[in-house]
């Protein structure tokens, strides 16, 4: 694998939010400074004079604007990919059968504090 350092890094993060996956592309994503969280930001969409427009990329647009970064928990995290240049962001339902899901409870849970 080659990389050019004068081209600026995009990633492709696929999370699970309310049962749906969303696919977003980012300049930044990092460990967050909250214990188990991934915070993405600087954002990538596509441009908005287009005479296309995608509903899809339109909805998260709006989603997200005004948001600087976003903190993800990490068990809601899919997949993270460096890519080449920007794809489509989407919002896309579970298909029936399909085999993420995301982790029913938080993985930390406090203890109950009595000793046997």
């Amino acid at each position: 694998m080659s990389k050019s350092s004068d081209k600026e890094k995009i990633f492709k993060i696929a999370f699970m939010n309310q049962g749906k996956v969303y696919e977003l592309h980012a300049r930044q994503v990092s460990q967050s400074g909250l214990f188990g969280f991934i915070e993405i930001g600087d954002f990538v969409f596509g441009e908005s004079s287009a005479i296309v427009i995608d509903p899809s990329e339109e909805k998260l647009r709006s989603e997200f604007e005004g948001v600087v970064s976003t903190f993800v928990p990490m068990h809601s995290i899919v997949r993270i990919d460096e890519v080449e240049k920007r794809g489509n962001n989407k919002i896309s339902d579970l298909a029936d059968g399909a085999k993420v899901t995301q982790f029913p409870s938080p993985i930390y849970t406090p203890g109950t504090g009595k000793k046997d």
